[in-house]
């Protein structure tokens, strides 16, 4: 490594559109990792990355770096093949919170590390410490012993685990960077490596209310992904689904938690449980639990008629010191102040919504974060009562606000009021599932 190398000259070199060496990105994850490299030269770094972007052999390379950055987690004492699922980020996206107890509950194991809510999307973190006491840091003995136990566990990744990402992830979401792609594939991938999972299912979305707003590139992304995931002796692959609406009904931490327990009571569904349901098939058949993806889906919907994901849940919360009641009580999970309609300005067929402005509004209620350290109010958010299609009256209410600052009322009313466009006749609904992305290719 050349002595002159600082973070300025590789700031310098790629802002100029210049690849990096695998030694020079090696250095950057270094001091990301040890914080050699502060975070204003870290943010100016993916700033050119984002601007710039990387060829497949830089994202190869960071990606494979950061998951050597630190400890590497060995599963096999688990047994069988450790399933985990990512999901690129969307909005009412609760479906690891559906789908890792009905997994588990099939005879899965899933040794999922989640991350926190970023830009307009929400966090599997910050959803489940909504639960009162629940815990999402644990040593990784305990995470293997939980997983062995119970067949399931989601956890934030430890301090030990990916460090690079740790500190590139705080920053993404306060520089305006989170949509680049080699961050995505090398943050999402890396800490799947380092997390030791045999199998990875990936729900890339695509849609207004996605990191990726188009399909082309919603698809390059699972590309790039299952390239890296099939390089590093992980196999896996990708389900393409909508992000044009909420995938569930509620946005919001506590709110989202209460929509997971209803749906695995069976008192919901929709297309939540369906995106729940093909990802789970997937893992199944990862796993070597299920021949094929219509067997896994038999197993999946027993498991979901007799309870099983349910009672799954209640162990995994329990095992990780949450109050696992909520499952049977839902009142006593965080609940806002107040709870305002948001009318309809006119009468016709819900054709349009602007997902991430939803989002949007979610985060400005105190759902997300604008900045790093802000904190999350777990009670707020928004319950839709309409999906693409619906049929509205004027005045009839489009959604539910939940918060506990009524000054923000007016200007969210506003705001979720032209998110959602009504027009007279009623449009064609967009797909749940755009594409399935193999390590042999794509299918539409």
């Amino acid at each position: 490594m050349p002595e002159q190398l600082n973070a300025v000259e590789l700031i310098r070199k790629k802002r100029d559109g210049h690849a990096f060496t695998r030694p020079e990105i090696e250095w950057f994850v270094r001091g990301a990792s040890d914080g050699t490299i502060p975070d204003y030269q870290l943010s100016a770094l993916m700033m050119a990355i984002f601007l710039r972007g990387m060829t497949d052999e830089e994202t190869r390379d960071l990606t494979l770096s950061m998951a050597y950055s630190g400890e590497v987690c060995d599963l096999s004492p688990v047994g069988g093949i450790c399933a985990d699922k990512h999901s690129t980020g969307g909005v009412g996206d609760t479906t690891t919170l559906v789908l890792v107890p009905l997994v588990a509950a099939c005879g899965g194991k899933v040794a999922k590390m989640s991350g926190r809510g970023l830009g307009h999307t929400g966090g599997t973190l910050d959803k489940l410490e909504s639960i009162p006491g629940f815990q999402t840091e644990m040593p990784t003995d305990a995470f293997i012993r939980q997983i062995q136990q119970i067949g399931c566990a989601v956890i934030g990744q430890s301090r030990n685990l990916t460090p690079a990402d740790r500190a590139l992830y705080r920053l993404r979401d306060v520089t305006a960077t989170v949509e680049s792609v080699p961050l995505i594939v090398s943050s999402i991938m890396s800490k799947k490596i380092a997390a030791g999972s045999g199998a990875i299912v990936l729900d890339v979305k695509t849609g207004n209310g996605a990191l990726m707003r188009t399909l082309d590139e919603s698809i390059a992304l699972a590309e790039a992904m299952v390239r890296v995931g099939s390089l590093a002796g992980r196999p896996t692959t990708a389900l393409v689904t909508g992000m044009d609406q909420p995938l569930g009904t509620h946005i919001g931490n506590a709110l989202e938690v209460k929509e997971a327990i209803d749906i695995l009571s069976g008192r919901a569904g929709g297309r939540l449980l369906e995106i729940s349901i093909r990802l789970g098939a997937m893992m199944l058949v990862c796993a070597g639990i299920a021949a094929d993806e219509r067997a896994a889906r038999e197993l999946l919907e027993d498991a979901l008629a007799r309870g099983a994901g349910l009672r799954k849940l209640k162990e995994m919360i329990l095992a990780q010191g949450g109050n696992a009641d909520v499952c049977d009580h839902t009142s006593l999970l965080p609940a806002a102040a107040h709870v305002i309609p948001v009318p309809s300005r006119a009468s016709g067929y819900v054709s349009t919504m602007d997902t991430t402005c939803l989002g949007d509004v979610s985060q400005r209620l105190g759902a997300g974060r604008r900045a790093k350290d802000d904190l999350i109010d777990p009670a707020v958010g928004i319950v839709m009562d309409v999906e693409l299609g619906s049929r509205i009256t004027a005045g009839q209410p489009l959604a539910y606000l939940h918060l506990n600052a009524p000054e923000l009322a007016a200007e969210s009313i506003g705001r979720v009021q032209r998110a959602i466009a009504v027009a007279e006749d009623k449009q064609p609904q967009p797909p749940h599932v755009y594409a399935i992305v193999r390590d042999g290719g794509v299918i539409r």
